[in-house]
């Protein structure tokens, strides 16, 4: 009986030492992909620098060729997990997720003034959006993300009105409420998705007092003013 529980207990100590093994696998690629996306937070703090405005083609091309260096280790991530066991590792890479969110729906927005949809962002990491797939981009993740790109764009409305962009900060302002917007249709539980979402009413206020402060000081373009739609204002 005694050999029993050993060999059972032997059992349960190989499973043990196999998952250690691979939750350490796992957090080796994890710690690259986090890496990675400091790196291309670094690209995109250039948008803040003197003139940052004029460097967004150069910022979103050296983005660009770094989602593609993530997109590979997504995919080494990916090949570690066992199939149906997505959510058991989860915690490992959420942080991760919501990063790269981030930074994927900022150089979209750069480089069109538009949001980018989950199925966008899960195509240029390599990822999925449906869970039967495996390894995805969870729904929760990609809210927390953009929720992240409002303090960015809040941010670049300050830089750009120092680099004499008066137009931009109108146009970020009417993203930003739109995005709102959107967020105000979904029934948000007390969590902290719906905690973090309380933070864009702020990014928002600050982007607004940027364009009123703009209003009064006679800097507000004259199509805007004269009541032209702001989108006039993009091609200036």
């Amino acid at each position: 009986m005694a050999k029993q529980i050993t060999e059972i207990f032997q059992s349960y100590q190989e499973y043990i030492n196999a998952e250690q093994d691979l939750r350490e696998e796992i957090r080796v690629v994890v710690r690259e992909l986090e890496h990675t996306s400091r790196e291309i937070l670094a690209v995109i703090q250039m948008i803040h620098q003197d003139q940052g405005p004029d460097k967004l083609p150069l910022v979103c091309a050296q983005a660009r060729d770094l989602f593609e260096k993530a997109k590979n280790k997504y995919k080494e991530l990916s090949d570690k997990i066992p199939k149906e066991q997505y959510y058991r590792f989860h915690d490992h890479w959420r942080f991760a997720n919501q990063r790269f969110v981030f930074l994927v729906a900022t150089v979209v927005y750069l480089e069109h003034e538009r949001l980018v949809t989950r199925e966008e962002i899960a195509d240029i990491l390599g990822l999925s959006v449906r869970s039967d797939d495996g390894f995805h981009l969870e729904l929760d993740d990609y809210l927390m993300g953009l929720l992240s790109l409002a303090s960015e764009l809040s941010r670049f409305t300050v830089n750009s009105v120092t680099s004499g962009d008066y137009a931009r900060p109108l146009r970020i302002s009417k993203f930003m409420n739109e995005l709102n917007a959107g967020f105000r249709l979904l029934n948000l539980k007390n969590d902290g998705l719906r905690k973090r979402y309380d933070s864009l009413k702020y990014e928002i206020k600050k982007v607004e007092e940027v364009v009123y402060d703009l209003s009064i000081r006679g800097l507000k373009p004259k199509c805007v003013e004269e009541g032209v739609d702001v989108e006039v204002a993009k091609e200036m």
